[in-house]
């Protein structure tokens, strides 16, 4: 079946012309709103006419033909668009879908998405299938190209090959090639990845850095070599830094980088008051940190910090669709764009109370429209159960590493000279550090080490979720670890603590051992119950979710746990290599 090139058919643009030509009713009519005029930078009064998913018509005229129309009187209404997130990671534990329903209750209705979790986990041809028929919810999902794992796998060389990785770019829902994880590889002369730049430059997509703590000299010479946008701020000189470079800056607002109002007060500080170059996202916090909102609450915090409204609206919306060229059809409640549009109560409060996603209710006065995201099957896609047939056992479980690796916080990791006795069964309570394995989800490769900071009394945590995909497991008794992996193995993927041979707490994680099928509500229950317990045997740091994910990635340094082995970040090198099993 051949793909649809173009969103609306002939048929439809002519069908749309009619409605204004008052041979076709609207569809919706929402009369007399008080909405954000992005052009003219101010609140003005229009009626708006939708036709099935797009605005017809915004101006003082009203149609002249209405048959089984729905009319609204917008009177006591603010309405601005909805809401872009355009640096989303949907599979957090949760997945796009669930992620797409939840976000729309909150008024983001368009995310741009990494496509890290598929192209690491499906074929092309799957990936390609749930692209497109994500296309039939209410929100708009756009996607990412990844250049590389941002961890050291066996097999990067297949999954990042030149011809994936050009499909992908070559993708209409694709909007950019990034985040550059593997920038230094870029430095230092990978003409692979430069070319994929290229490439994408030439079709007219962006370019997206990850530039943590990147001086001026590097930001100028990543500008160079093809970077548009940077995310990675965490001061407002770090913004004023990548203006003055010519980025476009994405402040963030995430559940390990809550930057954003100190951020704004630097801004402030500095002068800095022109914010066409600035948009918002929240780089795939948890879901817990999504229970007060997503880009709503960031709009929220700006207005709060004196940023002016219109702008707090406009890094929420048009900002994002100008600079991903899309602005043709999100981002502004104009004639021809894609009916997505927020219903407020107050201008000051971004929080939408109705939402309207393709021109469909998805929320109405305050109430979540049930069934509008219905269900995938993702097993159709390659995302099912975790199956596997091997076993762990005590064997698996020895550690004579010399060094351990330790957090300094959340993200960061240094070696540490082990110095306790490993060969027990049981770590003691007293220390802060915990047996480590991680371990091929095939069962065909382990590292096994030491973790110090990480928790002081937990007898075992096993995860199918990692950045690669493989199994962690944490623990200070070893017969509660095997025994987690085993409860692992039954739920076919999730995270699991034991202790005492009884399951404390579990967050299963039916997709491939990476995702839940759960709408978010009911993981951001799991996931504070994980949280809870663990911060009880010691946990100290903001999410255990990112702590997991972080312990292969090997964009922070200093030392992280590869499947390749325990490779030093600094040094681009594998100090001890995962044993075949």
């Amino acid at each position: 079946m051949l793909e649809q090139r173009y969103r609306w058919k002939n048929k439809q643009l002519r069908m749309h012309v009619s409605v204004l030509e008052g041979k076709t009713s609207p569809t919706i009519l929402l009369k007399n709103a008080m909405y954000l005029n992005q052009t003219f930078r101010k609140w003005m009064r229009a009626n708006i006419w939708i036709y099935e998913d797009r605005i017809i018509y915004v101006g003082e005229n009203m149609p002249s033909y209405i048959k089984d129309c729905e009319i609204i009187d917008c009177t006591n209404e603010i309405l601005v668009p909805g809401y872009i997130e355009p640096h989303a990671h949907p599979f957090q534990l949760y997945n796009p879908l669930t992620l797409a329903a939840y976000a729309s209750q909150f008024g983001t209705t368009t995310l741009i998405n990494d496509n890290m979790a598929l192209i690491s986990h499906l074929e092309k041809k799957e990936a390609f299938s749930l692209l497109r028929d994500l296309r039939s919810i209410p929100s708009s999902m756009y996607w990412w190209s990844r250049f590389d794992s941002q961890t050291e796998l066996l097999n990067e060389e297949e999954i990042f090959s030149h011809s994936n990785v050009k499909a992908w770019l070559e993708h209409d829902a694709v909007l950019q090639g990034g985040e550059l994880t593997g920038w230094p590889k870029l430095l230092d002369g990978d003409d692979m990845m430069l070319h994929w730049i290229q490439e994408a430059k030439r079709m007219r997509k962006q370019i997206e850095g990850h530039f943590p703590g990147a001086s001026e000299k590097t930001l100028a010479k990543m500008m160079l070599l093809g970077a548009d946008s940077d995310h990675e701020a965490m001061t407002g000189e770090e913004v004023y830094s990548r203006l003055m470079q010519g980025y476009m800056v994405s402040l963030r607002y995430s559940s390990i980088r809550p930057d954003l109002p100190e951020i704004l007060d630097d801004m402030k500080r500095l002068g800095i008051e022109a914010y066409d170059r600035l948009m918002f996202n929240t780089d795939g916090s948890s879901s817990t940190f999504y229970e007060q909102g997503i880009i709503d609450q960031m709009i929220r915090i700006a207005i709060e910090k004196g940023v002016p409204v219109v702008d707090a609206y406009n890094m929420a919306t048009v900002n994002s669709a100008r600079y991903y060229s899309i602005d043709h059809l999100h981002g502004v409640i104009a004639t021809g764009r894609i009916a997505n549009i927020n219903f407020l109560s107050s201008i000051e409060n971004p929080t939408p109370t109705s939402v309207l996603a393709k021109g469909k209710w998805v929320k109405r006065d305050g109430v979540q429209v049930e069934g509008m995201y219905g269900e995938i099957n993702w097993n159709e896609y390659g995302f099912k159960k975790m199956e596997m047939d091997w076993q762990l056992s005590l064997d698996d479980l020895q550690f004579s590493m010399p060094f351990g690796i330790k957090m300094e916080n959340s993200v960061i990791m240094k070696p540490y000279s082990i110095s306790i006795d490993a060969s027990a069964d049981q770590l003691p309570e007293e220390s802060d550090e915990c047996y480590f394995m991680l371990i091929d989800r095939y069962g065909k490769w382990r590292i096994n080490t030491l973790v110090k900071g990480f928790a002081t009394n937990l007898p075992a945590l096993a995860s199918s979720y990692s950045t690669t995909g493989d199994i962690i497991i944490i623990g200070k008794n070893r017969h509660d670890m095997v025994n987690a992996f085993n409860r692992v193995k039954e739920l076919g993927g999730g995270i699991v603590m034991m202790e005492d041979a009884e399951v404390v707490c579990e967050v299963p994680l039916d997709l491939s051992g990476i995702m839940s099928g759960l709408p978010i509500k009911k993981l951001i229950e799991k996931e504070k119950t994980l949280l809870k317990e663990l911060r009880a045997r010691g946990y100290q740091f903001s999410d255990p979710i990112y702590s997991l994910a972080f312990f292969s990635a090997t964009h922070l340094p200093y030392i992280r746990i590869t499947p390749q082995g325990m490779y030093d970040v600094m040094n681009k090198s594998v100090l001890f290599p995962s044993i075949m099993r």
